[in-house]
């Protein structure tokens, strides 16, 4: 209890910086921010490890431990992505978010998972990496819709100003995404080539709603490439795909351990 609640108020005072620095207008590119966030990434990942070796099985990948992972590795790329510039905004979310999902995953306990082979592992440390990578996108989708919004209400609010420019906003969302494009086809590779029996795994609808997912966001990168697609459009593709994306996995998982109490 003491690394998880240590973890949690670094995470807060990581994402208070942020606000404050937004607040003034003043510091946002300034990674002061990184110095509790870095700790804080470190127990949060610590804290799973301790998990790992004091619990029997393989590591925790059920529904509570992998959003708490999938938290972590949205703070590890809101840190990069933000270390050097005004996209540390990102950190005033995921921060909090990272921090509430640890709670929660240390709240509700740990379960023996079973033993993975190196390939079965591989093929989920890829989802969790995607999953984190495109959760990432999603937000930036959103922050580019709000600031495209603003600007159309002329709304020339103060946190506006904290954002980086539309042009660079978007780049890097199609940057991300199409990294988590990449990593979520590698997923369903691995998943193809590792997995024995979709059915008695219970995957089929998994795998349905992540490949749709995955035709989405490869379309949205055609289009974007062929047709200069951008601003709400991307959005919405953006946003429908993270939608049947997380559908997908944790949709699924929620229903089968949760609600019916079934173990993967």
């Amino acid at each position: 209890m003491t690394i998880v609640l240590i973890a949690v108020l670094l995470y807060l005072a990581a994402s208070a910086l942020l606000v404050r620095a937004l607040g003034r207008n003043d510091g946002v590119t300034a990674p002061v921010w990184l110095w509790p966030a870095l700790p804080a990434m470190l127990l949060h990942g610590g804290y799973h490890l301790l998990v790992a070796m004091r619990t029997t099985g393989g590591p925790d990948m059920h529904f509570f431990a992998a959003l708490s992972l999938v938290g972590l590795g949205m703070a590890w790329l809101t840190s990069l992505v933000g270390a050097r510039g005004r996209m540390s905004t990102l950190g005033v979310v995921v921060f909090p978010l990272a921090a509430l999902l640890l709670v929660v995953y240390h709240g509700y306990g740990h379960e023996p998972s079973k033993l993975l082979g190196w390939r079965l592992a591989s093929h989920a440390w890829l989802a969790l990496l995607a999953y984190a990578t495109l959760s990432i996108a999603a937000l930036l989708a959103i922050m580019l819709w709000l600031q495209e919004r603003a600007l159309r209400r002329r709304e020339f609010r103060p946190w506006l100003r904290a954002l980086p420019p539309m042009a660079d906003l978007e780049s890097l969302l199609f940057r991300v995404i199409t990294v988590g494009f990449a990593l979520l086809t590698l997923t369903l590779v691995t998943g193809v080539l590792f997995v024995d029996d979709l059915l008695a795994q219970k995957l089929v609808h998994k795998t349905v709603l992540s490949v749709l997912s995955w035709i989405v966001f490869g379309v949205l990168l055609i289009g974007r490439r062929r047709y200069g697609w951008r601003g709400t459009k991307a959005v919405h593709w953006t946003l429908t795909a993270m939608l049947l994306l997380l559908l997908a996995f944790f949709g699924s998982q929620f229903v089968i351990e949760l609600v019916f109490g079934h173990s993967r």
